[in-house]
């Protein structure tokens, strides 16, 4: 594999994305047994189990995830393309180190929801920087995977982790009862919304797609006066069969006003659609990934 600067970073934001991760499980979530699926989970219910069976030193955290992801990665050698698995190794291994480093941070017994919101921010933003470097740090993400390989080519990844995380979330809800795993199921929730805002990203922006009889002029002006691009896209009315120009242009939100503002003054019948970007790569916006 060839080191760059690009991977140092990823490499730094997996170990920055599992800390996070492990401060969530063990400041928030364990402390309420708080069930949110994957080995964390399992791990959680372990730790329980041992502590309330009178065992002199439960199992901690650390240890269950250590243990229950050795087998998985094994199996997952050969069917995980090289990359990925060197990646997930050691998001794997970090997460590992996390839990055992963050035990000696005193857990945060607030209010169950507090916990279950909190945590899940912060598992989300941990989680989100991970999968944004294409890794991930074992469990049942890679049970779904080599499910995925092996027995349910016809069913997605994702489909298969909801049912494998829904299964370890059901034996929370048997060992802590319905309150605890509603609270759980509430932080999963506002984790997986943080993750797929972290994934996208946060540079929010506007499509806007321009049709008007004054294409050519508005073209014009917003590529020499707002000095953004503008793509035309050869299109055809429905009813009237009249031919023109579409155009697309994306600005950064706080550009939009002076945007439709352009546009009226040139043609006030203009037909303008506006929609939200999540994130965008290119010339006058984020650089594109240099992998």
């Amino acid at each position: 594999m060839k080191i760059t600067k690009q991977t140092l970073i990823d490499y730094f934001l997996i170990t920055l994305g599992v800390f996070l991760l492990g401060f969530a499980i063990i400041v928030f979530w364990q402390p309420h047994n708080l069930v949110t699926g994957g080995v964390s989970g399992l791990a959680i219910i372990v730790f329980y189990y041992t502590e309330s069976a009178g065992f002199d030193i439960p199992i901690p955290i650390w240890l269950t995830t250590l243990v229950l992801n050795l087998p998985l990665f094994a199996l997952g050698y050969k069917i995980v393309p090289k990359d990925y698995f060197v990646r997930s190794i050691y998001g794997y291994l970090m997460l590992v180190v996390a839990t055992y480093v963050l035990r000696y941070v005193p857990p945060l017994y607030t209010d169950m929801l507090m916990g279950a919101i909190f945590g899940g921010v912060v598992c989300g933003i941990g989680v989100g920087f991970v999968f944004r470097t294409r890794a991930t740090t074992g469990g049942s993400t890679l049970i779904s995977i080599m499910l995925q390989r092996w027995l349910l080519r016809h069913i997605s990844v994702a489909k298969i982790l909801f049912v494998v995380d829904s299964t370890i979330i059901l034996v929370g809800l048997i060992m802590f009862g319905l309150n605890t795993t509603m609270f759980a199921i509430v932080a999963v929730y506002v984790s997986s919304k943080v993750t797929v805002a972290v994934i996208e990203g946060f540079s929010f922006a506007k499509a806007v797609y321009i049709i008007s009889q004054e294409s050519e002029a508005i073209a014009d002006k917003i590529m020499n006066k707002l000095e953004r691009g503008v793509t035309k896209i050869p299109s055809k009315g429905g009813f009237t069969e009249a031919e023109q120009n579409l155009l697309l242009c994306v600005v950064p939100a706080k550009g939009i006003v002076d945007l439709k503002e352009l546009v009226y003054s040139i043609d006030k019948k203009a037909f303008v659609i506006v929609s939200d970007v999540r994130e965008v790569l290119g010339e006058g916006f984020t650089p594109g990934s240099q992998n």
